[in-house]
């Protein structure tokens, strides 16, 4: 299976397929798509890991014992067709017995020695990002200074609570260990593109799909939530053509930034109470993981929100209930206590006893 875009091949992916991609700094949310859908081969065109900063992506699929091929090439990509049956065989591509491609095989010592020396240039990476923040702030600055046009939406914001659920890391735990949360406080639920199908498999339905809608699935937007699209300042928006094509309505949001960022001005726009942000992007690398220059939307969005803002990025790490034996053992002498206090003030329960110990007895002869 190939495809330059590996959010689309993810979807197509089946247990044991060798993946073909074009993915340079492989993400590791990315990454961790590739594992769930147990794939044995990672075959990449571009670097897995290019220096520029350490991504954990590879390490990711190395460690689950997915074998890697770096840097075969683009144009692998012309000489294979989706579904076309190829042998990796020491780095190399083989397809009716030629090789077609190759590259260099990665274990995790080298993704480790590779990641090491990214290391080394953080420092200038830290230095491209603060630049190009700055640049963009001077863009995107009306997102905050002078505001934007929110669109209307059927969903009554006021003094609600909303959980925005946005595909990054650790969305998944993060968002099951907000389970009591959720129960409890009925918060409105906002997915951001994947996130929907998250809040889907948990089990919970979204009231409103905010973005490109490129990587969410079909049940998602088919489950009765407000669909919002993220357009460009141009007024672009590509997601539009498919909800027209599945004859759904939709919305659309105006702005730059990225659809996290739209998803939290709608939230505060429309008179949220509180904002609670599952998977958004926080850090340096979780930045050059999206690959957006800059992101400077998302500080400036999150410097318009934050008095409102909750962001649970760890929540799952926060705390983890553990039963001790200790407690156990507790719970049996209790519930045992308990049962013998019945028996002794139940004179019913004590005459069945005093029977059923008899008829022992005599059955055995004691």
């Amino acid at each position: 299976m190939l495809d330059k875009k590996t959010k689309n091949l993810v979807k197509r992916l089946k247990s044991g397929n060798i993946a073909i991609i074009d993915h340079i700094d492989l993400d590791r949310v990315t990454a961790e798509s590739l594992v769930e859908s147990g794939v044995e081969i990672v075959v990449n065109a571009s670097p897995f890991i290019s220096g520029k900063y350490p991504n954990v992506g590879p390490l990711l699929l190395a460690l689950s014992g997915i074998h890697l091929i770096d840097s075969v090439g683009e144009d692998v990509f012309d000489l294979l067709k989706e579904g076309e049956e190829i042998v990796v065989r020491r780095g190399k591509l083989f397809y009716k017995d030629k090789v077609i491609a190759g590259g260099e095989v990665l274990t995790v010592s080298i993704i480790e020695q590779k990641m090491e020396r990214a290391k080394d240039n953080i420092g200038a990476e830290l230095e491209k990002f603060a630049i190009n923040t700055l640049h963009y702030i001077k863009k995107e600055k009306d997102l905050l200074l002078e505001g934007i046009k929110i669109p209307d939406s059927s969903v009554d914001f006021t003094g609600r609570h909303v959980l925005i659920v946005v595909r990054g890391y650790d969305y998944k735990p993060d968002l099951r260990a907000l389970r009591s949360y959720i129960r409890e406080v009925r918060p409105i639920l906002i997915g951001v593109d994947g996130g929907a199908d998250a809040l889907l498999q948990e089990g919970y339905k979204p009231d409103i799909i905010v973005g490109d809608m490129d990587s969410v699935a079909d049940a998602a937007l088919k489950s009765g939530a407000e669909l919002i699209v993220h357009a460009y300042k141009n007024g672009s928006a590509p997601g539009v053509d498919r909800l027209n094509k599945m004859n759904l309505s939709s919305k659309v949001f105006e702005a730059p930034g990225t659809s996290e960022d739209i998803a939290m001005l709608l939230a505060y726009e429309k008179g949220a109470d509180l904002l609670v942000a599952v998977g958004t992007h926080a850090n340096l690398v979780e930045f050059l993981d999206k690959g957006r220059a800059g992101m400077a939307s998302t500080f400036l969005v999150r410097l318009k929100v934050g008095e409102r803002l909750v962001d649970a990025k760890g929540v799952n790490k926060l705390y983890q209930s553990k039963a001790k034996i200790s407690h156990l053992l507790i719970l049996v002498f209790a519930a045992l206590a308990t049962t013998i206090a019945i028996i002794m003030t139940s004179t019913a329960i004590r005459g069945f006893l005093r029977l059923a110990i008899l008829k022992f007895r005599l059955y055995f002869g004691f």
